[in-house]
């Protein structure tokens, strides 16, 4: 197959990230792949994308009408002369399968978020029947769309969107007399609920005879201003904002805990990249951390949007830093059996050959 790969940016930390693990899938199967975004955001992902040896073809500026977008793509389309097209994210998704109706060419659709805005969610469930197959990244994501967007199990497939390094140095277990060092990735949007750590982390100041702890969180956005005079203004000062973090398995290495606060998760790779890593995690009840987060053993659960709850899972930690490497030990264990290069691998070249008619 000539696949087109379509994916509304380049912007770190989201769906481009797992594109050179992906193409490596194509790759070793014989298919070739061109990447295209509709636009280049923050342009993050790019570096990744290059040393892959994957182009990165951006189509318009920033925030372009979507009919300008959409004769760009139909152009670059006509000019790739794809046997596939394959989209990721909602607005590529939408335009892509326009073209792909204009072109005569069959579409498949990952499909990533756990949350849809209202008239998103109405477009793709009107336009579902234009996608041929539709791919969700993560057991969770994949039920998510079937009862959703109303998509046929026939239609459905799950490629679960994260493969292990089996190259990976773990995180150094905590030793008595360190600080604790807790950290945590991802944009700071209200999505991943970083004023409930903070609200969380004046809470447990309360708590008496804890060891030192530190908390970093990686990562930049629109929240970022707003959760600094937060901290600022609660006298927070072990909280650290280190901003986008390109490396992450060394910010991960420097870790001894790591927290998923959020409101709202699909797959959530950095959770997942920090078991990989063998940290415990304390993260929400979302998304697909529910399933791979075991009170007790990879780390602790905790509802979203209550600090309180995540106080207490917090102050569980720190009371026993010394069990944090033994639990991280078992996460990384799970994820392993789970997400392991040769299941990946497993699971994408099933999605390929339903792709190309081999079978479905």
């Amino acid at each position: 197959m000539r696949i087109a790969y379509v994916i509304n940016s380049f912007e770190g930390g989201g769906a481009a990230l797992p594109i050179p693990a992906i193409v490596d899938v194509c790759r070793a199967h014989g298919h070739t792949v061109h990447v295209v975004a509709l636009e280049r955001r923050n342009g993050r992902a790019i570096p990744a994308l290059e040393a892959a040896g994957i182009g990165t073809d951006v189509l318009a500026a920033d925030d372009a009408p979507a009919p300008s977008v959409l004769r760009r793509l139909d152009g670059w389309v006509r000019d790739v002369a794809p046997t596939h097209i394959w989209t990721s994210l909602t607005r590529a998704t939408l335009l892509g399968q326009v073209v792909g109706l204009r072109r005569g060419v069959p579409v498949t659709s990952w499909q990533h978020n756990a949350f849809l805005r209202p008239g998103n969610l109405a477009l793709l469930r009107l336009m579902r029947g234009r996608s041929a197959l539709w791919v969700g990244d993560s057991a969770y994501v994949t039920e998510l769309t079937r009862r959703r967007l109303g998509v046929p199990e026939s239609r459905l497939m799950c490629w679960p969107i994260f493969r292990t390094r089996p190259d990976l140095a773990p995180a150094p277990g905590w030793q008595p007399g360190q600080v604790v060092r807790i950290g945590t990735l991802g944009r700071l949007n209200p999505g991943k609920g970083y004023d409930m750590l903070c609200r969380a982390l004046v809470l447990l100041r309360a708590v008496g005879d804890l060891p030192p702890f530190q908390v970093t969180i990686g990562g930049e956005g629109a929240e970022q201003a707003r959760l600094r005079a937060f901290c600022q203004r609660h006298g927070l000062d072990n909280v650290v904002f280190a901003g986008y973090v390109q490396d992450t398995a060394a910010f991960l290495r420097g870790c001894h805990l790591y927290v998923q606060p959020s409101r709202r998760e699909g797959f959530c790779i950095a959770a997942h990249e920090a078991m990989d890593t063998a940290l415990p995690v304390i993260g929400s009840t979302v998304g697909e951390m529910n399933h791979s987060i075991i009170n007790g053993v990879t780390g602790w659960k905790v509802p979203p949007c209550c600090p309180h709850a995540l106080a207490d899972r917090l102050e569980t930690a720190l009371r026993q830093p010394g069990r944090l490497a033994a639990m991280g030990q078992a996460a990384h264990a799970l994820v392993t059996q789970r997400y392991s290069p040769a299941v990946f691998a497993q699971a994408g070249h099933a999605v390929l050959r339903r792709m190309a008619g081999e079978e479905g």
